[in-house]
């Protein structure tokens, strides 16, 4: 990847995209982020050139493409609950077309498209792996389900229209400057808050930001275009980690592990009050559903094949957990 080209980055406001171009800058390269005039600016480097736009708004993004010679697209609506699909397709399908359509336009070198693990047949008792391919009526709520047509999408513009692209799977990030939160930060920014008395096990891959950003770095220069890429890092139970964010706040851990049926009940209403009230809810019946398999992952394709390198997940659980009390100091 030569510095000497422009690189956009869609999605940089966001979490990993703000670590992204955080990253780029650090290492030299010119960034434009594309970001919309309502998005926080927590996450932007003021080094960062601004293209104020949307995803789904093909002329911004076909002004944001002038001159660029990279783009990684990270931008995503991502939560896993949403009172209507509609617009987390939008976003996450029709927002990824297009860039693709834009970026093959403007002529660009190098793409790399950020999807999720969600897109992955991760199941109990297996390590999953890129080869393990999950169908979109098997997918689990809108965003899941957003996120493997979106994938498929620019895997058949590889295909057919030469789309020169490069696909990265990261898991669940952790560490500063999650804004929003994202659902795994929320998790431990309920943990910190000591608002997790109880807890329904399950298992998922905890991988630092700052290391996605350098493994979305990493496939841009070293990565096959058409192939995919997991970017994880430890795979933990949910118990291993709300044990680990006690170790740094001190805070006694969950007591409880409650069985997910039992539970459901409460969900529909959370959901309910959720419909009425205009928030998400931190409990619903989607995420009850997600927590029946762990989401485990190998990410050895991306440590073979591009020298991706990951930190410990107790560091990403100390950053994330002293970020989010730093934004709420009452917090720990």
């Amino acid at each position: 990847m030569n510095r000497d080209g422009l690189v956009l980055v869609t999605g940089a406001s966001g979490f990993i995209g703000g670590a992204l171009a955080k990253l780029l800058i650090a290492k030299g390269h010119r960034v434009r982020a594309l970001a919309r005039p309502s998005s926080p600016r927590d996450n932007i480097p003021d080094d960062c050139e601004i293209a104020p736009g949307d995803v789904t708004n093909q002329d911004s993004v076909r002004a944001a493409m002038r001159d660029v010679r990279y783009v990684f697209h990270v931008a995503a609506h991502y939560r896993l609950w949403a009172p209507d699909p509609a617009p987390v397709f939008h976003v996450n399908v029709t927002g990824s077309e297009i860039v693709m359509r834009e970026a093959l336009r403007a002529g660009v070198e190098r793409i790399v498209h950020t999807s999720s693990v969600a897109t992955l047949a991760a199941a109990n008792g297996r390590v999953c792996t890129e080869v393990n391919r999950l169908a979109p009526d098997k997918a689990i709520g809108a965003y899941k389900q957003s996120k493997i047509v979106a994938e498929r999408l620019v895997e058949e513009m590889i295909e057919k229209e030469g789309l020169p692209a490069v696909i990265v799977c990261p898991a669940a990030p952790l560490g500063p400057g999650d804004v929003k939160p994202t659902p795994t930060g929320r998790l431990v920014a309920e943990a910190v808050r000591g608002a997790m008395p109880a807890y329904v096990e399950t298992g998922l891959n905890i991988v630092h930001v700052e290391d996605v950003a350098e493994g979305h770095i990493a496939a841009m220069a070293r990565g096959v275009i058409g192939e995919r890429y997991i970017l994880g890092g430890e795979n933990l139970t949910l118990c291993d980690l709300l044990t680990e964010i006690s170790r740094v706040t001190g805070r006694a851990p969950p007591r409880f592990k409650l069985p997910a049926g039992p539970l459901m009940p409460l969900a529909y209403v959370n959901e309910w009050g959720a419909r009425l009230m205009g928030y998400e809810p931190f409990l619903h019946c989607d995420s009850l559903r997600m927590s029946r398999t762990r989401m485990f992952f190998d990410d050895g394709k991306a440590r073979r094949d591009l020298g991706y390198e990951t930190r410990p997940a107790r560091l990403a659980v100390r950053d994330a957990v002293e970020w989010f009390c730093k934004m709420t100091p009452d917090a720990g």
